[in-house]
């Protein structure tokens, strides 16, 4: 007989975002939810806003320089302000090795210590812990202005099984 499955915890939320200061607006709340040790996964087109989330995110975790998009760095540390975690944001587009590469950046800092946002990660890191967010950001696509934005905020593993997902959309 085989055991059971372990259930499958996960969370989810939906928003629509109209501008780029609503995306940033959204990186803030969500700072309010995360706490050292925490890895989010941000995936979406060129263009989707992802660096623009994390910019907020930055804000409300309350930590030090500007962010930016790691791309031609693979990483950035940001130390926090204050007494919260810092801010490890990677762009693993050229990373092919998963996070062990991202060890071999010699960041100065502690990934158990750090809340870890990640641009491209997908299938790139889903190793590293079963516990994660991961965040979808679709845009429409071609030549276009149109600002909207649907995000969807899915809370893997026990960390985010009873999180309070919902409030992102206050």
């Amino acid at each position: 007989m085989e055991a059971p499955a372990a259930p499958h915890n996960h969370a989810e939320t939906r928003l629509t975002v109209t501008s780029p200061e609503q995306m940033r607006e959204l990186g803030r709340r969500l700072a309010k939810l995360l706490r050292a040790g925490d890895l989010v996964m941000l995936s979406g087109e060129l263009g989707a806003g992802k660096t623009t989330l994390t910019r907020g995110l930055g804000e409300g975790l309350g930590v030090r320089g500007a962010v930016t998009s790691p791309t031609f760095v693979i990483a950035r540390v940001h130390p926090s302000l204050g007494d919260g975690p810092p801010l490890v944001h990677v762009d693993a587009y050229r990373l092919s090795g998963g996070l062990d590469e991202m060890e071999d950046l010699d960041l100065d800092v502690s990934l158990t210590d750090s809340v870890i946002v990640v641009e491209w990660g997908e299938g790139k890191i889903e190793e590293l812990t079963d516990d994660r967010l991961q965040i979808v950001i679709h845009r429409a696509v071609g030549d276009t202005t149109d600002e909207v934005r649907h995000v969807t905020v899915t809370g893997l593993g026990g960390r985010w099984a009873e999180a309070a997902l919902e409030t992102l959309a206050a």
